[in-house]
């Protein structure tokens, strides 16, 4: 089986194409269990990407956000 490859997957108010971050899987149970929080707070958080960058997401500004594993093919929302 291969690595999983965990992301924020953020899909902003404004439309386009989603934002996706790179997760350590260390912080993934965290941010999962936290976030529906944060979009129903609309607040600010930062997040660390698994390159050790930092990125301060306003989740005003988010429509849908959830963690997804990016080495998953095929897939279709909602199943796994």
């Amino acid at each position: 089986m291969a690595d999983e490859k965990p992301a924020l997957v953020l899909h902003l108010a404004t439309g386009g194409e989603p934002l996706l971050f790179a997760l350590p899987p260390e912080d993934v149970d965290e941010l999962t269990k936290d976030l529906h929080l944060h979009l129903e707070r609309g607040s600010v958080r930062t997040v660390q990407t698994k390159d050790g960058a930092r990125v301060t997401v306003n989740f005003a500004h988010v429509a849908v956000a959830y963690v997804d594993d990016l080495q998953r093919k095929n897939k279709v929302f909602g199943l796994h």
